[in-house]
C-alpha cells in the first residue's frame, strides 16, 4: 500500500487553494525563490500554473554551485516563468567582513543562514513592490523536523507544499513535468558545499516520509525524529510574548 496520495488530486487542491489565498490577501501573484532544486521548482510550476504571468521567481546565487543556476534556468525554460536574478554573493560578503572578526572567521551554520536570511529580505522587497505573495518552499519533512532556516526560508506568506511528504512532491514535480535532472538531483540546502539533506539529517526521506505518514519507523529512526521535531518546536511558533499579570500591573497604582 503507497503513503503517497495521488499526484493530480494533490496538483488541484493546492492550486485551489493557492487561488485562495491570493483572494484572501488581495495580492496579484505570487513571487518564489528558485534554487534549482525540486521543492522551489514545483512551486514555481504550481504558481505559474494558477497565476501565469503575474508571478515572479526569483534566483539568488550566493556562493552558489554552477550546477545550481544551470538547474533553476533549465525551469525557468520549462515552464516559461518570468523570472530575475539577484547576486547576493558581494552582499553576503559585505555582511561577513562588518562583522567582528571572532564571528566571521568561524564557519558553521551562524553563517550559512545568513543566506536565506539575505533571500527571504529579498523576496519580501521584491514581492512588496509587485504586490506579490511570498511563497516558501518547504515540504511536511522539512517543516516537522525542523529543517529549515528559522527567519530565512520560512519567512513567508504561504507554504504550498507544507502538508506533502517529500515523495508527493517527486510526485507532482513529474506530473508538472521538472526537468528529470533536477528530479533525481540528491536534495541539499545548498547551504554548505557538498552538504545533502538526507546525510545531515541522518536519516533518508522515505524514512521521515513512511513515519510521519503511518508512525511505523525502527526504534532509532522513531527517536531520531521525534527527538528533532521537539528541538525545532520554536521555529515552527511565533516568538512567546511576556504577558503582565493583570493583579500585578494593578498592585502598582
Amino acid at each position: 500500500m503507497t503513503i503517497y496520495r495521488d499526484a493530480k488530486h494533490l496538483v488541484r487542491n493546492i492550486s485551489e487553494w493557492i487561488t485562495e489565498r491570493l483572494r484572501d490577501s488581495g495580492k496579484s501573484g505570487g513571487i518564489v525563490g528558485l534554487s534549482g532544486g525540486i521543492d522551489s521548482a514545483v512551486v514555481a510550476g504550481l504558481l505559474k500554473m494558477v497565476c501565469g504571468n503575474r508571478m515572479l521567481a526569483v534566483i539568488m546565487p550566493c556562493h552558489s554551485a554552477g550546477e545550481d543556476l544551470e538547474d533553476a534556468m533549465k525551469v525557468v525554460e520549462e515552464f516559461n516563468l518570468p523570472w530575475l536574478k539577484v547576486e547576493l554573493t558581494e552582499t553576503y560578503d559585505t555582511l561577513l567582513r562588518a562583522l567582528p572578526f571572532n564571528i566571521s572567521s568561524e564557519q558553521g551554520l551562524h553563517l550559512a543562514n545568513l543566506k536565506p536570511r539575505l533571500r527571504m529580505t529579498t523576496l519580501y522587497c521584491i514581492g512588496q513592490l509587485n504586490n506579490l505573495i511570498v511563497c516558501g518552499t518547504g515540504n511536511k519533512a522539512e517543516i516537522s523536523l525542523g529543517y529549515f532556516t528559522k527567519y530565512g526560508d520560512s519567512g513567508v506568506d504561504i507554504l504550498p507544499l507544507g502538508d506533502l511528504l517529500k515523495g508527493e512532491v517527486l510526485q507532482i514535480a513529474r506530473e508538472l513535468g521538472v526537468p528529470p535532472g533536477i528530479i533525481k538531483k540528491p536534495p541539499s540546502a545548498g547551504l554548505l558545499p557538498g552538504q545533502t539533506d538526507e546525510e545531515e539529517l541522518g536519516l533518508t526521506y522515505l524514512q521521515i516520509d513512511r513515519y510521519l505518514a503511518t508512525g511505523d519507523a525502527e526504534q532509532d529512526v522513531a527517536k531520531r525524529i521525534e527527538s528533532a521535531f521537539t528541538r525545532s518546536a520554536h521555529k515552527r511558533t511565533s516568538a512567546p510574548i511576556c504577558i503582565i499579570d493583570a493583579k500585578l500591573a494593578e498592585r502598582q497604582e
